[in-house]
């Protein structure tokens, strides 16, 4: 009898544990990720080696299960968002990741270019199409394209832009039919769909989220891995390391150096999310400075709120405002080597 209770409890607690780790709530959680030296991602050919390191900090971040929401309410660095904080509306949880690994893309796309024109090498950028972010429901696409399809024609025309493509299709009146190809898995597939208005716009169109789809090549050839990381904000640091790998002369003279942020083709870097729990992620792997966006000297910035979360856990990490590219290497170029 007692073993038939044992047994029953048993079975009890692993339903109770599997309720509390299974059973989703419309919120999302996230909390410090990793600090990861890039140069394990990133190989340039024939590059140089450095004696410090540059690392890429993460945040991690899932749908809340009912632990993980309990753990936003004991922990500084866990936080809470509501669903619609962090999802389009109606955009599915396999829509947001594709949404997330195309802005990791553009941003090694974004840090190649910049890396390479301030290294004084050759990079050149070749339009190949127009990439679906996402698809509206019951619109004219639904059930023929999904996230990720990469279009390259529209009745057999090639396109330079997201705008030629828009201005292509909003020339278009609703019951006109085109044929669309598209790439799915390096498959070629060609499909008709039917102009419709969508009601989000108010104009014809076919109901996707686009983006310029674009391949940037270099000499010397660059490899990145990054796997199943996601979102543009480590766009900074992926700039610094293409560039020190570039370069025989080491900028991280000897410090471990973390940091975050953006990059645009120009150089500027941008604001991201979780800079708390970055700095949080940094100090653990022990970096010893921490590039953080300046915003032009907002006062609720990502490097003000970094300073702030830096006094918190009492790290000695040096935290240093940027608002480009130019800053990072200028304050480098300025660092004593370290002993």
């Amino acid at each position: 009898m007692n073993k038939k209770r044992t047994i029953i409890a048993l079975v009890l607690v692993v339903i109770v544990v599997l309720f509390l780790n299974l059973y989703t709530l419309p919120y999302y959680v996230s909390r410090p990720g990793m600090a990861e030296e890039i140069d394990t991602v990133i190989d340039v050919e024939d590059g140089y080696d450095a004696e410090g390191k540059l690392m890429l900090t993460t945040v991690w971040m899932g749908q809340a299960n009912i632990i993980s929401y309990l753990m936003t309410k004991f922990n500084k660095y866990y936080e809470l968002y509501p669903l619609e904080d962090v999802r389009y509306e109606d955009e599915t949880d396999e829509e947001y990741n594709v949404r997330q690994l195309y802005y990791m893309e553009d941003s090694q796309e974004s840090a190649l270019q910049v890396a390479f024109e301030k290294a004084g090498k050759e990079v050149h950028v070749d339009y190949k199409g127009i990439y679906v972010l996402s698809v509206l429901e019951n619109a004219p696409a639904t059930d023929i394209l999904v996230p990720g399809d990469r279009i390259t024609k529209i009745d057999n025309h090639a396109f330079h832009s997201s705008a030629e493509f828009t201005e292509y299709i909003q020339g278009k009146k609703a019951g006109d039919t085109i044929s669309v190809t598209f790439t799915r898995n390096d498959e070629t597939i060609e499909k008709n769909i039917t102009i419709d208005e969508i009601e989000e716009i108010g104009k014809p169109g076919i109901g996707i989220g686009l983006v310029d789809d674009k391949e940037v090549k270099t000499d010397p050839s660059v490899e990145i891995n990054t796997e199943k990381i996601g979102g543009p904000s480590a766009g900074l640091m992926f700039s610094l390391e293409i560039y020190n790998q570039l370069n025989e002369e080491d900028i991280t003279k000897g410090y471990a150096i973390a940091g975050t942020g953006t990059i645009s083709v120009d150089g500027v870097v941008g604001p991201i999310g979780g800079i708390e729990q970055k700095i949080v992620a940094a100090d653990k792997a022990g970096a010893e400075i921490f590039f953080a966006p300046n915003e032009n000297g907002a006062k609720t910035s990502n490097y003000q709120n970094a300073v702030k979360t830096a006094k918190d856990i009492g790290t000695d990490m040096i935290i240093v405002p940027v608002d480009t590219f130019d800053d990072a290497i200028n304050y480098l170029n300025e660092l004593e080597p370290k002993k």
